[in-house]
Formats: structure tokens, sequence, C-alpha cells
């Protein structure tokens, strides 16, 4: 993995997360190495602090800028600031909910909102229909003509927002000529943080009315609609298209097959077996083992984080809970073309060759490495790369028009 700031992985890599969005605007990388190197080493509530306080000061130059009529300064200031509230507050995704990252992803929001009232075409804040409630989005134009455009469609991951996707994959896409509809599934973003809807494994049922929105649209084309998925979206967005073949294509950005199967895979040999086989002294053994990490502050987060997300109390129930998420006699009924990634450093991806093994519809495989420093989760350090590769594939099915390619959208 690639080391950016910090001996910690996980806060080195959240490091690397918010500067990779440095290329559309999301970060200075010297700031968010200035805020990492001041967390005393794993102090959560300090790193919450930290990042609070740059957020602040990018907010409040933004404020000035704005102010003043500097308004590509103040979209840019505000686009920071609402990474680093995100980033702020990511490591506080556990139950009960904490007020501090309710508070964190309503500024995160707030201020992409400012960011994007002062975007060449200012995105529409959606409520997209869902079962008896509604999902939050945003939809981006990539002109303003009334023609129907290729779109894509953003799922998120574990602890992605739906603001975060506009820089990890909604600008790259607006910038080739697409149309953007991002959204916060249940267990994502502030779906869950403001609204409480949990995880579910049936992202068919989430996908379904999403697409079923992107085509009362008249500005997108309803044969060119493809579903991008980061992280868990990589399992999560085959898993609707599985179901879902109004999709033109899919691509599944560093997933895991199957969630159950990856956690066992990380468990010493004798005690996955017994955890396999449900037995009594496996479920005793794995009690203790996950009571001694999910306390500890760095290796306990994504136990604590799956709880939340998951909707559950206890740490057996969130394992019991991702037998469920398994691409396993579902892969095949993907229809739509779909490419597969996986990150060389990256352990989560590192079952995505079965995904691809699975698929009986048009594919492709790419795996990056550490020596082209894509090696990391989600090639977060080297996402233009990535989009040069992923969108260069998707061109050539959707085949979008380009529209004014060197301004911001």
């Amino acid at each position: 993995m690639t080391r950016l700031a910090l001996k910690d992985p996980l806060l080195d890599f959240q490091v690397l997360r918010a500067a990779g969005s440095a290329p559309y605007g999301g970060a200075d990388i010297g700031e968010c190495i200035a805020t990492a190197r001041r967390v005393k080493p794993g102090d959560l509530d300090n790193w919450y602090a930290e990042w609070v306080a740059t957020a602040e000061a990018s907010a409040a130059l933004a404020a000035r800028a704005e102010t003043s009529g500097d308004r590509e300064t103040a979209r840019l200031a505000y686009l920071r600031a609402s990474t680093y509230y995100r980033t702020a507050g990511i490591v506080l995704l556990r139950p009960p909910l904490d007020p501090r990252l309710q508070d964190s992803n309503a500024k995160q929001t707030e201020l992409f909102r400012r960011a994007g009232a002062l975007m060449n075409r200012p995105p529409e804040a959606l409520e997209i229909p869902y079962e008896q409630v509604s999902l939050p989005g945003y939809f981006f134009r990539a002109a303003d003509d009334a023609e129907r455009r290729a779109t894509v469609i953003l799922t998120g991951g574990y602890d992605s927002t739906v603001e975060e996707m506009y820089l990890t994959n909604g600008a790259a896409a607006l910038a080739r000529g697409y149309n953007v509809l991002a959204f916060d599934g249940p267990g994502q973003g502030g779906a869950l943080i403001q609204r409480h809807l949990t995880l579910r494994p049936d992202w068919e049922n989430v996908i379904r009315p999403v697409v079923d929105y992107a085509l009362t649209r008249p500005d997108v084309d309803p044969h060119r609609i493809a579903l991008i998925g980061p992280s868990l979206g990589a399992h999560l967005a085959p898993r609707g298209a599985s179901e879902e073949h109004r999709l033109a294509a899919c691509i599944a950005d560093c997933g895991a097959f199957d969630l159950h199967a990856a956690f066992l895979r990380r468990l010493p040999s004798p005690l996955a077996a017994g955890v396999r086989r449900r037995s009594r002294t496996g479920e005793q053994a794995l009690r203790a083992l996950l009571g001694f990490l999910i306390a500890k502050p760095t290796a306990g987060w994504a136990l604590r984080r799956g709880l939340l997300v998951h909707g559950v109390e206890d740490p057996i129930d969130l394992v019991a809970s991702l037998r469920a998420f398994t691409l396993a006699g579902r892969a095949e009924r993907i229809t739509c073309p779909t490419w597969v990634c996986s990150a060389e450093g990256d352990e989560i991806s590192e079952s995505a060759p079965e995904l691809f093994a699975a698929l009986t519809c048009e594919k492709e495989y790419v795996r990056f490495t550490a020596a082209e420093g894509a090696g990391d989760h989600c090639e977060a350090g080297a996402r233009t790369l990535y989009h040069a590769r992923s969108f260069n594939w998707l061109d050539q099915r959707l085949r979008p028009h380009a529209t004014d390619v060197n301004e911001p959208a």
C-alpha cells in the first residue's frame, strides 16, 4: 500500500483517499498531509477535531471568496471543505450514532451544495422514490441542450457519500459527456446517517427505482445507461445488474465477490473452518476475537462501521449477515457488458477474478499495479489513470458526446 503521511494503515489510507480527489478539486494534497501530521497517533477524537479545523478554514476561505465575487476560489474551497468534513466523520461510523458524525455529514452536504451552486451547471438535488421513503441524490447534466445523453448511475460503498461520488467518478464522467445520476442507497451516506436506512443485499431492489427515475427524464437516453460502483459498490452494482436488465453496461471497481468468504479468508485457518461449519466452539472463538478487535481504535473500525451500516448490535450477527452478500449464482444473470478491476495491494478486491470468471456476458478485466501508483483500494492515489481505462472501455459502448470538456461542470 502507498504510504503517504501516517504509520497507521487505516488512517493513512483515508488521507490518500481524500488527497486522491485533488485532480477534481476535492482536496489540496498539502492540506491533507499537514492535517494528518497534526493528528495524535491512534486518537480518533483528535483526528475528527483536526480535520474539522481544516474544513472550517477552507469553508471560511470559500465564504470570503464568494462574498468578493471570486466564484472559482469559492467553488473549489467549498469542495475541499466538504471532503474534509467527510474525512473527519468517517472514523465515527459506529453505533449508536455519534452527533458529531451527523453534524459532519450534514456540513459536507451543505458545503458540497454551495460548491454545486457555483458550477457552470449546478446539480439538481433529488429525492428518488424508494419504497415508502426516498433516497437522496443528485443529477448532473453534461450539457444545457435538450439532447438525450448517455448517463452513468453512481452507487457507493460501505462508507462513501453521494457527494464524494462526484469526485470519485462524477466529474470524470461529466468531462467525457455523460450525464451523472448519483445517490445514497440504504446503509450509505445521508441515507444511513440522517435517515437511518441500513444496508440490504438485494441491490436490484435499490437500483430498480433509480433506473425508473432516470427513465422519466427527457435528457436521459434509455438505451445508454451504465452503472458504476466502487468498493462495496463493486459488489452491489453487479448484484443490481443481475436483475436490472435495462442497463447498457456495468463497472465494478475493486469489490469482493462474496463478503462472507472474504471475511473468512482473513481468519486463521482453524477458526475459519469452525465458523464455516457453524460449530459452537468456532462461534465462541470468533466472538472472543471480535470482542478483542472491536475495542481497538483503528483495527476495530471496520467492525464498528459494519454494525452501524448493517443495523445489528452483535458482531456475530454482523458476520452472519454477510452470508447474503454473494454473487455466486447471480453473476451469470448479468446480461450487459461488464468491466471488472482489482488493485495489486488491495485484499478487498482479491476475489474480483471470481466475478470475472463467473460472468457470461461481454466482459473485460483489468488489474492495476503498485508500480504504476494504482495498487491501493479503488486506485485511490491514481483515479485519473483508473478513469482513463474504465471510461475508454465505457466510451466504446455508450458513445457519449463530449461537451466543454475543459470547463468545470
